[in-house]
């Protein structure tokens, strides 16, 4: 019994600090926490690589993990560039990037307020 207190307290206070529950899964693409300067460096360096290489996919999740913004963007630039706006949208959104994703975020409106003024029209 009091197992299941601990636990429902540890679930409470994490979602009051807006933290991930110890033990739960990750299910957010925020930065791993933990990693130091120097292991960042080598996971940017290894996700360079894999994105000159083409290997979009794997440099995005180093660039996730470790949180580089400016790699979350030349990610962003990919998917824009093959016009996939919802992937660049998030990949802009993760680098904190504004100036990229809010362009994204016109487009969608304008496609919301089409389909609305479209049904209004039925």
């Amino acid at each position: 019994m009091k197992d299941e207190v601990d636990i429902e307290e540890n679930f409470k206070n994490a979602l009051t600090e807006k933290r991930i529950p110890d033990g739960f899964i990750k299910v957010t693409d925020n930065p791993v926490s933990g990693l130091d300067s120097k292991q960042k460096v080598i996971l940017n360096r290894r996700a360079n690589e894999f994105f000159n290489k083409g290997n979009i996919e794997d440099a995005r999740r180093i660039f996730i993990t470790t949180g580089y913004s400016d790699g979350l963007t030349r990610v962003g630039n990919y998917y824009m560039e093959k016009s996939q706006s919802l992937k660049a949208l998030k990949a802009y959104y993760l680098a904190h990037n504004k100036r990229d994703a809010e362009p994204i975020y016109e487009l969608i409106a304008k496609v919301i307020s089409e389909v609305i003024s479209h049904n209004e029209d039925d």
